[in-house]
């Protein structure tokens, strides 16, 4: 597991937790664990965010990297060197597409 994709569980985690939290304390008529609640299930969903931007931008770099390699494959007649530039772009792609 990445380090994004284990923040992106811890703030999944974070997300339910909080959610638990307001919900329970709305239930009791606590607003301070209602409103610490809503801050916890907030803070989780930025830290799930933060990790989709990072697997975004590894998936940017990916795609940029396979697009030179398959070039440079293609000008110099290496049909191996084209085609795993072919593939680390499609891998780029699927990260991009998987984190939006």
């Amino acid at each position: 597991m990445t380090d994004n994709n284990t923040n992106r569980a811890k703030g999944k985690l974070e997300e339910i937790g909080g959610t638990i939290q307001k919900n329970v304390g709305h239930a009791l008529g606590n607003e301070k664990m209602e409103i610490k609640g809503a801050a916890h299930e907030i803070k989780g969903e930025a830290r799930q965010e933060a990790a989709k931007a990072g697997e975004r931008i590894k998936g940017a770099v990916e795609t940029v990297v396979g697009q030179v390699k398959a070039g440079v494959g293609k000008a110099v007649g290496n049909d191996r060197l084209h085609a795993k530039g072919k593939i680390e772009e499609m891998k780029g792609k699927a990260r991009k597409d998987l984190n939006q």
